[in-house]
């Protein structure tokens, strides 16, 4: 895989896109970055498997559903100056492609903050966009209903998208980012080569 050429791609989008080796590299990196400021983290397990709450915590005020469960959570990271997360399927042509079932994490990746982090493993490296779509679909959301005990048919089956009608379905929007939007003053990609999440 030329990593090299996935972030020369989204960089030409308007991203600013790094590769780390390791997640504890990147790790290192966003807590180097990151100070004295209100965070927000949508559901990763990306982020859970990196500690980052825990490590970004003392120093800055953060706000994760995840540690803090409630509609209070999850307003507050929707207007913090950092929000972090990371994305269901990522195409090497350089485009972001997240599902949710909240659309919290949707909705402030593409508007809202000053700085927007998108942490991803290698393994959510598709070759394009049609590839980033059926791997967020078909492998990233199955996995996530499984993970949340949802009685959806790709949890309990093949792990492949029946677009159900389930009032268990976890993939109620989906959002592409073709590039860079202007509702955020930057948004960075940190592609690392380390099997991350799902």
């Amino acid at each position: 895989m030329d990593t090299a050429k996935i972030i020369e791609n989204f960089k030409k989008h308007g991203f600013a896109a790094q590769y780390f080796a390791t997640a504890a590299e990147a790790a290192d990196y966003l807590c180097s970055r990151i100070q004295n400021t209100t965070v927000g983290i949508g559901g990763s397990m990306t982020v859970k498997q990196m500690n980052l709450a825990d490590r970004l915590a003392p120093n800055n005020q953060v706000f994760w559903h995840w540690l803090k469960p409630g509609p209070e959570t999850l307003a507050a990271a929707a207007t913090t100056a950092v929000y972090i997360t990371s994305a269901n399927g990522v195409a090497a042509t350089g485009e972001l492609v997240n599902i949710d079932g909240h659309c919290n994490r949707i909705a402030s990746t593409l508007y809202g903050h000053d700085t927007v982090y998108f942490i991803c493993g290698i393994n959510k490296v598709a070759p394009d966009l049609e590839a980033a779509i059926h791997r967020a679909r078909n492998i990233a959301a199955p996995l996530n209903a499984r993970r949340l005990e949802r009685k959806t048919p790709c949890a309990h089956g093949d792990l492949m998208c029946h677009d159900c009608s389930s009032a268990d379905r976890i993939c109620k929007g989906l959002a592409i980012h073709l590039k860079k939007t202007d509702g955020a003053r930057q948004m960075e990609l940190l592609l690392i080569g380390e099997a991350l999440g799902y």
